[in-house]
């Protein structure tokens, strides 16, 4: 097998305060890496914003993506520029620039070091429909491609290369890393809930 894959289910998650509500670290990488310390290249959290305002942790050569799941929020940079986010819109920010936040929202969170390049993206699956996604390294050649996916409405199965397959509820997160090959993976996203459709969240990050 080409790749590696690993589901963390809901309530295996842990989820621990901040100082504006509380956090839930979903993955980081390298695994030993404690984000504290500040030696990871990448982490994926999500986190709730409880307090009507608050100040983001300064994160000084770091990267910020951050998409809403639920409720609105106003981020504002440097004293200065504000951006408005509704669910499923995202925003890309320095973890160095001073940035404040108004509302309560769910949000999920993409931090990536200096060499790591990552990306959001809402996928809305209906009933009766499916995403595909051909994962592979060709173009990065020792690098370790990783594609993560966070269900947050519904309920999604996943069929990888046609040989393995997983369903995730909401809630749930997995993560998929594919080493630097020729091969490639293909992932077939589906909806398979009684509900109409399922979002999901995917991030993509080079590292």
């Amino acid at each position: 097998m080409s790749y590696s894959i690993k589901v963390i289910k809901k309530h295996e998650q842990i989820t621990a305060a901040w100082t504006g509500g509380t956090t839930t670290q979903l993955a980081i990488y390298p695994e030993h890496a404690e984000y504290n310390k500040r030696n990871f290249l990448w982490r994926i959290s999500t986190a709730s914003i409880q307090d009507e305002q608050s100040l983001f942790t300064s994160l000084p050569d770091f990267w910020r993506k951050l998409m809403v799941i639920e409720g609105e929020v106003i981020l504002e940079y440097e004293g200065s520029r504000k951006v408005g986010l509704k669910p499923y819109e995202q925003e890309s920010f320095s973890g160095s620039w001073v940035t404040r936040s108004m509302g309560k929202v769910t949000d999920f969170n993409l931090i990536t070091a200096a060499g790591c390049r990552g990306e959001l993206e809402a996928l809305f699956i209906k009933e009766g429909t499916s995403h595909e996604i051909d994962c592979h390294t060709e173009d990065v050649e020792l690098s370790l491609v990783t594609e993560a996916f966070y269900c947050t409405e519904g309920r999604i199965s996943f069929k990888i290369n046609e040989d393995q397959s997983l369903w995730l509820e909401k809630g749930d997160f997995c993560v998929l890393s594919l080493r630097a090959s020729l091969d490639k993976v293909n992932i077939r996203i589906s909806h398979s809930g009684n509900e109409s459709a399922a979002y999901v969240i995917r991030a993509s990050i080079v590292s």
